[in-house]
């Protein structure tokens, strides 16, 4: 596991993951605002195979506000990305960690906000 994410394999199929992560980001209070099939789009425009890989952009609309507060270009790093995924026949799911993305800023105001949204992020990818 990498310094910037969590990572975790999960007892559930690509298809039934993904929809629990979904849902779990609700129970948080986060909104998914994009979908990215990875594995789709590589096989449209490269004509490749590629294993089930989706990215999901997901957003609490309350802790981005507070942050482009704190910090205007902070959109750059927003939303918040995780992945689910298939690796040698298990189901995967990862986030990148709020505290590493905002970290780069250097505004230690962002600090306690990206140590809260990543304790609300981890909590949903631990009950998918």
């Amino acid at each position: 596991m990498a310094d910037y994410s969590y990572s975790r394999k999960v007892e559930a199929s690509f298809e039934e993951a993904l929809q629990r992560a979904k849902a779990e980001l609700a129970e948080e209070g986060f909104g998914v605002l994009m979908e990215i099939d990875v594995r789709e789009t590589l096989k449209a425009k490269l004509g490749v195979d590629f294993p089930k890989y989706v990215i999901l952009g997901a957003c609490n609309p309350s802790n981005a506000h507070r942050s482009l507060q704190l910090e205007r270009e902070i959109g750059l790093l927003l939303p918040c990305n995780l992945i689910v995924y298939e690796h040698e026949g298990k189901t995967h799911v990862a986030m990148l960690k709020p505290t590493a993305a905002l970290g780069i800023v250097g505004n230690a105001a962002l600090d306690g906000l990206a140590r809260e949204v990543e304790e609300r992020l981890k909590r949903a990818l631990d009950q998918v």
